[in-house]
């Protein structure tokens, strides 16, 4: 019972089958059947995992790598050339600023000579001041004492 049933239904979608592609070719038996072994080879492709879609998308797929890795190739070499750009940059900079603290280094040890010099003039000066206001002094009291000039 069960075979005949499978059977029945087996013919009845072969039966529907047929006459959708002998609908579908517009009443011609020759064109409906071409379709159908189209069809048929389409499928058996696909079930192969030949299908024309899967090698199409293959090959874009190929084609969109070979240019993603072309993109990724220019964007390494241009932060790869960013990079030496700012090496040289930054070399240059830190040249300039040893050149400036030199600069500063030599100024400020020859202010602190020049001030060293002028404290020293002063401390000298000083010091003569000193010596002849202490010798007039001395002159001075020397002589209401009676002892000198």
């Amino acid at each position: 019972m069960a075979s005949r049933r499978a059977l029945q239904i087996g013919g009845a979608t072969i039966a529907v089958g047929g006459v959708y592609y002998l609908y579908s070719a517009g009443g011609n038996p020759k064109v409906a059947e071409k379709k159908l072994e189209h069809d048929v080879s389409a499928a058996s492709a696909r079930l192969r995992g030949q299908d024309l879609s899967t090698t199409e998308a293959q090959k874009k797929a190929e084609v969109l790598a070979k240019e993603a890795g072309a993109t990724l190739d220019r964007t390494v070499d241009n932060v790869r050339a960013d990079i030496r750009q700012a090496d040289k940059v930054i070399t240059s900079k830190i040249h300039e600023a040893g050149s400036k603290v030199d600069q500063l280094k030599d100024e400020g040890t020859k202010a602190l000579k020049d001030t060293s010099k002028e404290l020293q003039q002063t401390a000298d000066s000083f010091d003569k001041k000193v010596n002849q206001k202490t010798s007039e002094a001395k002159s001075g009291i020397s002589s209401w004492l009676g002892f000198g000039k």
